[in-house]
């Protein structure tokens, strides 16, 4: 047993082990130890040996296993990082490397890998992160939705690449976006300087983040902000238009006012910034408030101004053709329109209803026709004047027939006679003339298919009236003929009772005391049957043409009735003859 137990050069190879052994021999055999405890004790070593070295085989085979599992835990990482970095897998170069290598050394060799790749993995991430970042920025300023969600199983290139180009697209319509954003900021700055607009409020209500000084890092530019740009620069030009049409049409005005009313140069010349507005387009005006409201209203101010001095003068010159009508009217005879009157024009050209220049062509245009109408009257209004004259011979030639003192020797006396012989052949010539009236009259009215108006009043009335009191006025002169005969019938009676003729004391109590007895005298009976006055145009002027009657009245010499001469006249008569003949003897 010693001898199984005893180690051999074969089973120790160290030589100090060896030496040992026998050293401890040496000292049991000293001892006294038998063979059997020798042997005991070396199988008692030999056994203790024998667990240490299974200890040690056993910590070496766990030392072992952990290299193993450490080998495969960072094989297991390089592969899963290698995955997810979408790099080339090199296990077959790991593989072929571990040949001929410890464990450790192959621990050792698989180690700086996994660090390698824990590095790209990391920079991988910043990477992401960052164009994540980007992306995210940009989506918030371009309202865009981020589709993009970072995985940390997924940081290969093709996926970094997704991101550049995601973030590169992002860029391009933020850049688009920043360059339509910036080229509506400049138009809606040109128009509000054109309409004199507060520009940054203008900005402000359509997103308060346009007025950053910084566009590319403040300003949103998503399609809320430019839609609202856009309707913004769409109802400043609508409204520039609208500026523009009416500063075009104020400043026509006030250059037409101008031409009209031969303003003075230094008036003009306040005003001569708007001149270049009239020739040109909408698009050409681009000067800093050439549109803006106060420019509008001063213009506006200044043409109400000018219209307010061009109604006087148009109100004079309406009044000055009304009155060159008024008087064609009247010379002519004609009925002026009421409508026309010059408070129904002056209330039109205030009102606005008319203008002054359509109201003067119709002012124009009714004194042509009233020329014309005129020149076709002529010859009838002639023939009136010619009446109307004989007429008045007639009236002076009954006032003269009344008058006692006509054949006293005073001065003028044989004129007056001379008038009275021609009075009354014009008189009887009277009846022809009415009668020649009333057939042109009648030829006119038919050929002009209208009324001839006299002041109003159809003439053919006027001298049928005329010629109805006329005739009426010759029966009352014959009945008082009669009444004359009887009278001097009578008188002669009582003459040849009471013998010659009375003295004019006599006479004049014999006609008061006949009168008192019941029978009237000759004037009074004249007055008492008074005859109709005799209806000229003149005396239907002053009823009918309520126009002409407060300002241009005919004048009209009031027609007297057949009177009897008084008795002076008669005893004249009878003892001289009659001189003259009473218009109803013609």
């Amino acid at each position: 047993m010693l001898a199984f137990g005893r180690p051999s050069s074969s089973d120790f190879t160290s030589n100090s082990c060896i030496s040992l052994l026998r050293e401890l021999e040496q000292i049991w055999t000293e001892i006294g130890e038998t063979e059997a405890d020798k042997d005991r004790m070396f199988s008692e070593i030999e056994r203790e040996c024998l667990e240490i070295y299974r200890r040690k085989i056993d910590e070496a085979a766990n030392v072992k296993a952990c290299l193993h599992q450490s080998i495969a835990t960072k094989e297991a990482e390089i592969a899963m990082l290698m995955a997810v970095l979408g790099e080339v897998n090199i296990n077959s170069l790991i593989e072929s490397d571990k040949k001929g290598k410890s464990l450790k050394e192959q621990l050792a060799s698989v180690t700086p890998i996994v660090e390698d790749f824990k590095l790209k993995k990391d920079e991988r991430m910043k990477q992401f992160a960052d164009i994540k970042s980007q992306i995210e920025k940009i989506t918030d300023i371009v309202g865009a939705v981020n589709s993009l969600t970072l995985e940390e199983k997924d940081l290969s290139h093709r996926k970094l690449s997704e991101y550049h180009s995601n973030l590169q697209a992002l860029q391009k319509e933020k850049s688009v976006r920043l360059k339509k954003v910036l080229e509506f900021v400049d138009e809606l700055h040109s128009l509000c300087n054109i309409l004199d607009l507060d520009f940054c409020k203008t900005l402000s209500d359509v997103h308060p983040s346009l007025q950053g000084t910084s566009l590319d890092q403040a300003t949103n530019i998503c399609d809320a902000t430019l839609e609202g740009l856009d309707q913004a620069i769409l109802k400043l030009k609508t409204e520039r238009t609208f500026r523009f049409q009416k500063l075009k049409h104020v400043a026509g005005s006030l250059f037409d006012l101008w031409n009209l009313m031969d303003v003075a140069n230094e008036d003009k010349a306040k005003f001569l910034m708007i001149t270049s507005i009239l020739g040109s387009l909408e698009s050409a005006v681009v000067e800093p408030g050439s549109l803006s409201m106060e420019i509008i209203e001063q213009v506006s101010a200044e043409v109400e101004k000018l219209s307010k001095l061009k109604a006087n003068r148009m109100k004079e010159l309406v009044m000055k053709k009304r009155l060159e009508l008024e008087d064609i009217c009247y010379r002519t005879h004609i009925q002026l329109d009421l409508s026309m009157a010059d408070d129904k024009t002056n209330a039109l050209i205030d009102s606005g209803v008319v203008d002054p220049c359509e109201l003067l062509a119709n002012i124009d245009i009714q004194m042509n026709k009233a020329k014309d109408e005129a020149w076709s009257r002529k010859e009838i209004i002639d023939k009136i004047d010619h009446w109307l004259a004989a007429c008045d011979e007639e009236n002076w030639l009954e006032d003269y027939t009344q008058d006692e003192n006509r054949y006293s020797a005073g001065r003028g006396a044989h004129i007056n006679l001379k008038r009275a012989e021609r009075a009354r052949i014009l008189v009887n010539k009277i009846p022809g003339m009415v009668d020649n009236l009333i057939s042109k009259t009648l030829a006119w009215e038919e050929e002009k298919k209208n009324l001839f108006l006299y002041d109003g009043v159809r003439l053919v009335s006027i001298l049928e009236d005329y010629k109805l009191t006329r005739q009426k006025k010759e029966e009352e002169r014959k009945r008082a003929r009669e009444q004359k005969k009887q009278q001097d019938m009578l008188l002669a009676e009582k003459e040849a009772v009471y013998g010659s003729n009375p003295s004019p004391r006599r006479s004049n109590n014999f006609w008061n005391g006949y009168h008192t007895s019941g029978t009237p005298s000759p004037r009074q009976n004249s007055v008492r049957h008074a005859t109709p006055e005799l209806l000229t145009p003149r005396s239907y002027s002053g009823r009918q043409n309520g126009y002409f009657k407060e300002t241009r009245r005919l004048s009209t010499v009031p027609l007297n009735f057949v009177s009897i001469p008084n008795e002076d006249t008669m005893s004249f008569s009878s003892v001289g003859g009659s001189e003259l003949e009473s218009p109803s003897q013609i």
